[in-house]
């Protein structure tokens, strides 16, 4: 069964293979549950005149805002500009081509693409910019649209534990896009908290099977808070 090992040792074999104006999807939420050290590794690499799809493009000096210091990415397609000043400086100035994109059908934009679903219609954005040119069809008396499926040369995601077959586990708020990005990259690259051999995992608590996952490799994560809330003594 060796074969069906995915574990790779050093960033740099995970992430081989990635060139300039190549398309990279990647999991997580703000900050929470986001492959850092991937990202990180692309910045090393310099890789340029990227595509970035994902939810948000991290903060400014963490996360997907990082690859922004260097313009790295061309365009990013995500549902919101989110706390990061750079984000914003780059798409008003045009430096950085955006795509805005309702949330929920940004993650069935991977999800479907995962399914091997090339479209699907959705009533979010009819009758917004967001519909404008796109296909109309009315079911039941409602107006959709028609949002094509997305799919990356890469994926890249962060899970909490994975054996060495790729099959993984998300931790709470992690699962958020990180599941929809696994299936939807040609490459998909998981970077774990801990890698355990197969059988230790509860097949009923599996998120992300194996057979979706390429590379795998356990880092360790800095796991910081975007926003840090505490309470008045």
């Amino acid at each position: 069964m060796a074969g069906f090992d995915k574990v790779v040792n050093t960033y740099e074999e995970a992430m081989a293979g990635l060139e300039d104006g190549m398309t990279v999807i990647a999991g997580g939420f703000g900050i929470c549950g986001i492959p850092e050290n991937l990202i990180n590794q692309i910045k090393k690499m310099g890789t340029k005149e990227l595509t970035i799809i994902s939810n948000n493009c991290g903060i400014d000096g963490f996360g997907l805002g990082v690859l922004l210091e260097d313009r790295q990415i061309k365009k990013m397609v995500s549902s919101y500009v989110g706390e990061n000043k750079l984000f914003e400086e780059q798409l008003l100035s045009g430096q950085l081509e955006v795509e805005l994109t309702p949330q929920g059908t940004l993650a069935e934009k991977m999800r479907a693409a995962g399914a091997g679903i090339p479209a699907f219609y959705t009533a979010t954005g009819y009758g917004t910019d967001i519909g404008e040119g796109k296909d109309v069809r009315e079911f039941n008396g409602r107006k959709y649209i028609l949002e094509e499926s997305t799919q990356g040369d890469f994926s890249i995601v962060k899970a909490w534990k994975a054996d060495r077959y790729g099959n993984a586990i998300y931790r709470n708020t992690a699962m958020n896009f990180n599941p929809m990005a696994a299936t939807a990259g040609k490459i998909c690259v998981m970077e774990v908290e801990e890698i355990v051999e197969p059988g230790e995992l509860d097949p009923m608590y599996i998120h992300t099977p194996g057979i979706y996952v390429d590379r795998l490799i356990q880092g360790t994560f800095e796991k910081r808070i975007e926003k840090r809330t505490v309470r008045e003594g």
